[in-house]
């Protein structure tokens, strides 16, 4: 039997399970039926996840040449991470946006990136626009007229001025600078600036990182004034028939933008599979972090996934404990 006829086979033995099992019971069975039912549901699903996981095909080693074309039509250099994952970048260094009273630094939320990989058969791209609520409809447009498809728009932060939208885009095919032409013609509608506009920091953080990093399990980087933190799930993530490694996007990403006397606000997004969400909040809330939005990036990855962003301004130190908590909530690794 093939897999995927192997996977049908198992969701059709669950589906039978669900029937069975109702129409047998009755009274005080009913909940112990129904315990059975999900559990033998979960245990398919799983299997049918971590059976598209293995047949998934890896992206195929690259080197910065072979994506200087796609440098090109963006109009800035990107990064090459293990040899697989080319990401561009662009920080919104032209946005003066506030959040509860912070100045919200480019590189702590407003960075609109796309992550490309190259696979056997074809190049996948994905990514993440930053946009007022008055390029969104641009944006649109010019995303859906290239044949870039979204799969998500909503919001990062809560209350906040001006206005602004992020929204998730994906797409693939045989010619990588096609598609980087397609996601250039959605920027041109914005006011997005060039490489090198803008003047990160790079002064001494006023946090007490070590307590952090304690806290976390991991050390963290110092990137534009930014404490950041990356933990890329443990589980193989799969898309389309191929593994999407971390770097396309699929982490949970912690911030931390100092605020003075040793206080941080953090914002990001935990990345969790369903039965994970709940443990997470409840985490989140016992620590007195704000939840902000609970939503997808993407609309067909194995195993299913989940993002929450979040958002507290408070001591540095402490919030780490609360995010450590949460961290340890869901099926993460930190990575470099």
């Amino acid at each position: 039997m093939t897999s995927a006829g192997r996977r049908r086979a198992l969701l059709a033995v669950a589906g039978a399970a669900v029937l069975v099992l109702a129409g047998c019971s009755s009274g005080g069975e009913a909940g112990a039926a129904g315990e059975n039912v999900t559990a033998t549901r979960d245990a398919a699903i799983h299997e049918t996840e971590q059976g598209a996981a293995q047949d998934a095909v890896a992206p195929v080693p690259t080197s910065e040449g072979d994506w200087q074309g796609v440098a090109e039509a963006l109009g800035r250099q990107g990064t090459l991470s293990n040899e697989t994952v080319y990401r561009v970048s662009f920080p919104r260094a032209d946005l003066s946006v506030t959040s509860q009273g912070v100045q919200i630094a480019p590189g702590f939320a407003l960075g609109s990136y796309a992550a490309f990989a190259r696979y056997p058969d074809t190049t996948m791209v994905m990514g993440d626009l930053v946009v007022t609520e008055q390029e969104l409809q641009q944006v649109t447009t010019a995303l859906q007229d290239n044949g870039i498809g979204q799969t998500a728009v909503h919001k990062h932060l809560l209350a906040h001025e001006p206005p602004i939208w992020w929204t998730h885009f994906e797409a693939a095919g045989p010619d990588p600078v096609a598609l980087a032409r397609g996601i250039r013609a959605a920027l041109d509608q914005t006011a997005t600036p060039p490489a090198g506009s803008g003047s990160p920091s790079t002064g001494q953080l006023d946090l007490d990182t070590a307590a952090i990093d304690a806290a976390l399990g991991t050390a963290g980087s110092a990137e534009g004034g930014i404490y950041k933190f990356s933990f890329a799930r443990a589980e193989t993530v799969s898309m389309h028939g191929r593994v999407l490694p971390p770097a396309m996007g699929v982490t949970t990403a912690i911030n931390f933008q100092p605020t003075g006397g040793g206080n941080a606000a953090i914002n990001g997004d935990f990345v969790m599979t369903a039965d994970e969400v709940q443990g997470v909040i409840q985490a989140l809330r016992e620590g007195g972090i704000e939840i902000v939005e609970l939503h997808n990036h993407t609309l067909a990855e194995q195993p299913r996934l989940f993002y929450m962003h979040f958002w507290a301004n408070d001591d540095g130190a402490a919030l780490a404990q609360t995010l450590a908590r949460a961290v340890d909530a869901h099926n993460v690794r930190p990575v470099g």
